[in-house]
């Protein structure tokens, strides 16, 4: 697992497309939160974070499926995978090192954004009149939804050999449980208690609990489910793809 792990940070950062997407990810945070008047903090009028954590999922949604688009298909369209089975490692070390790799990436591209809770508190006409618990909530959400994208993204990097098509998948999978889910439970038909259910299916609605400054442990219970599943999806798509082999051959 840890040569793995290894391995595809090494690869990442050997790549201008691992530079490129992050590169994005930030310069698109700074112009929605700072430049353009619909969602500047500075037009906002007030010393608050809420914009970034509103938008940072959307981006969220572009910049992992880039990265995690590499995973698996590069290793299908290279014959890399051959190699890697005949090393000492299990379908589940190949697995969970790629998914670290990607989402410790993932999280150096957050990381950064730590300078908005500074720049907003010096931004506040009253010293320290941030609401803390909030902020630290709504960064605990957003790892958590990082990590249930990430757990999607490589389960799609996994089902094609080639990059474009994996990127297309992750991102309709991620936008499907993210907001799919909430879309449908506001058709007027559902009304009359099943919306409620529909959207708790839904990655935003636990999101947006966790990002109201208190971490539900079924919120938490949710994320990790997610998680799971699509480690055991992409463990599955592995082995499907190994049988297949052995069968032509």
């Amino acid at each position: 697992m840890r040569s793995i792990f290894i391995k595809e940070i090494n690869s990442f950062f050997s790549s201008i497309v691992g530079y490129v997407a992050v590169l994005v990810f930030l310069v698109a945070c700074g112009l929605f939160l700072w430049i353009l008047p619909d969602s500047s903090i500075l037009d906002y009028g007030y010393a608050s974070l809420d914009r970034f954590f509103e938008m940072a999922p959307w981006l969220l949604m572009l910049l992992i499926p880039a990265i995690t688009m590499r995973s698996f298909a590069d290793e299908f369209r290279d014959g890399t995978i051959e190699w890697l089975s005949t090393k000492p490692l299990t379908d589940f070390d190949i697995i969970i090192g790629k998914y670290l790799a990607t989402l410790a990436l993932v999280i150096f591209a957050i990381l950064p954004t730590f300078i908005y809770v500074y720049t907003v508190s010096n931004l506040s006409a009253i010293a320290n009149n941030l609401d803390t618990g909030a902020i630290i909530g709504s960064y605990i959400g957003l790892f958590f939804l990082a990590a249930g994208f990430t757990a999607i993204g490589v389960f799609c990097s996994s089902l094609a050999s080639n990059q474009v098509v994996g990127f297309l998948i992750a991102l309709f999978a991620c936008y499907l449980l993210y907001y799919g889910f909430e879309a449908l439970s506001k058709i007027p038909q559902l009304k009359g208690g099943f919306d409620y259910y529909l959207g708790m299916i839904g990655i935003s609605f636990h999101y947006n609990s966790i990002s109201r400054g208190f971490v539900d442990s079924r919120d938490v219970l949710y994320f990790l489910s997610v998680i799971i599943l699509f480690i055991s999806l992409t463990r599955l798509s592995l082995n499907r793809r190994t049988w297949d082999t052995a069968q032509n051959d």
